[in-house]
């Protein structure tokens, strides 16, 4: 591929801010990555799984104990220790390592319900911003694996490596969510100095040696990832103010469009050395697919906007991030999204050009809720049937849409186009003025055997659908149109 560089305006919404922004995207020159990428926009459908120690409280991963006055963070707070003081409330939730013991966690069921509704990847939380690794990191003793921990004595303690065996398995792609900021090591939150932000808490400029630990403290764990967990497909980092920026940056406060850091006191250049991190773990695994989230460059293999969907299709590899229900973690009695919204949900991006990637937590013990496993198994019941439209397709360069509740895709050579519709006509007849098929073309409608009868009407395309089929509780129908 020739490396250039493209700018698209779009927006995205992170969590809790949202904001335009000119968005740059650099396609990967590494060899081979371009390929892959083709690879992983087949996919379409993936899981995004939070979770960690916060899961016994049902509260907001990490951001709790950011020293930040954010709606998700203070705010997020177990409401019983909502009025504590800062380092008193930290205490406690750092104490939730000494009471983690997820003894119905059963990562072989996780892999099934998520092969069963036609999810092709996952992206597993390895280590959130809080720092509390869910593997055997020899880098610190905040992890599953510590003898603090009561699940370090079950045989499934290495948590991640035994979600990444048991998704392998299934035949889905692995991919590992990394923070880059880590709340607890001393070579981010020093305790020389108390955190103010999300920031590191001491000056980088004026103790380098100290950032320098941080460094290595960071490839050092993303070398166990990438070593220790068999093959992987994606490292997704999360935490996008870690990252190099200028000093005219740093002044102009320009990473207040950065992931609501406009509430940051102690914006700094946070250079982790990605090229020099790349080239280490690319020597090890040459296929990964690097998601350096909101850092523009060719680290970012592909663009992520966060529980949020493109007004329009977008020409380079992206995915959508977006929580089945509210949380991206368990919470009790969180609303979920209803199946229709999720398939039409899928259907936008995919129309789009995107993947979507859908978020589930468990809880404290380990297990899904039983309507996130249902919600599961009605996408893949869907997906079953109308799958076809969805894997393996690419965007039609001349239209996505027409209208709220149309939506096309296409086959990658062209020839054959479908038509996602929600909500079937009452009078049983569709008409389409932007996909014109050529005369003789075939339509059927899938699931069905029947060719259906359609006509050309003043350069549209008016398609009797007949009878609405039954057993569709998604309301959303798929057309096949060849020729």
């Amino acid at each position: 591929m020739k490396r250039t560089i493209t700018t698209f305006a779009i927006l995205i919404s992170w969590v809790g801010c949202a904001f335009t922004q000119e968005q740059s995207y650099t396609p990967d020159p590494y060899p081979g990555i371009a390929e892959r990428l083709e690879e992983w926009r087949d996919l379409k459908f993936g899981m995004l799984v939070h979770w960690g120690p916060y899961s016994q409280w049902g509260i907001v991963e990490s951001w709790s104990i950011c020293p930040e006055d954010l709606s998700w963070a203070t705010g997020g707070r177990k409401k019983e220790f909502a009025d504590l003081p800062y380092f008193e409330y930290l205490a406690r939730y750092e104490g939730l390592k000494k009471t983690f013991n997820p003894v119905r966690f059963d990562p072989e069921k996780w892999a099934k319900a998520a092969k069963n509704a036609g999810m092709k990847y996952l992206v597993f939380t390895t280590k959130h911003h809080d720092g509390f690794t869910m593997w055997d990191s020899k880098y610190t003793d905040y992890k599953v694996t510590d003898e603090e921990c009561p699940y370090h004595a079950n045989p499934n303690s290495n948590i991640a490596r035994e979600v990444f065996n048991a998704f392998r398995k299934e035949g889905l792609w692995v991919g590992a969510y990394f923070s880059k900021p880590d709340w607890h090591t001393q070579y981010y939150w020093w305790d020389k100095f108390p955190p103010t932000d999300r920031n590191p808490s001491y000056s980088i400029q004026k103790h380098p040696d100290q950032w320098n630990k941080f460094m290595e403290f960071t490839h050092g764990q993303i070398d166990e990832l990438v070593s220790d967990m068999g093959k992987m497909d994606i490292l997704w980092l999360d935490g996008g103010w870690v990252r190099p920026k200028t000093k005219e940056e740093v002044l102009a406060g320009l990473t207040e469009e950065y992931e609501g850091s406009r509430y940051a006191r102690n914006d700094q250049s946070q250079d982790i050395d990605m090229p020099g991190l790349v080239k280490k773990i690319r020597a090890k695994q040459p296929a990964l697919i690097v998601v350096d989230r909101a850092v523009p460059g060719p680290f970012q293999d592909y663009l992520t906007p966060e529980q949020h969907i493109p007004e329009t299709g977008l020409p380079y590899p992206w995915e959508t991030c977006m929580t089945m229900g509210g949380s991206w973690t368990y919470t009790p009695n969180d609303r979920f999204k209803s199946l229709e919204d999720l398939i039409w949900k899928l259907a936008d991006i995919v129309s789009k050009g995107g993947n979507l990637l859908l978020g589930v937590g468990p809880d404290g013990n380990g297990e899904f809720v039983p309507e996130a496993y249902a919600r599961l198994a009605e996408m893949g019941k869907w997906l079953e049937i109308n799958g076809e439209a969805i894997y393996g397709t690419r965007m039609n360069p001349e239209t996505y849409h027409e209208g709220e509740n149309i939506r096309f895709t296409q086959s990658k050579d062209g020839k054959t186009h479908y038509v996602l519709v929600r909500g079937f006509p009452q009078d049983g007849m569709l008409r389409l003025e932007k996909l014109r098929p050529a005369a003789g073309a075939t339509i059927r409608l899938i699931g069905q055997k029947n060719k259906l009868k359609w006509k050309q009407d003043n350069g549209a395309a008016v398609i009797r659908l007949g009878e609405k089929p039954a057993g569709n509780d998604s309301n959303v129908y798929v057309l096949k149109v060849e020729g």
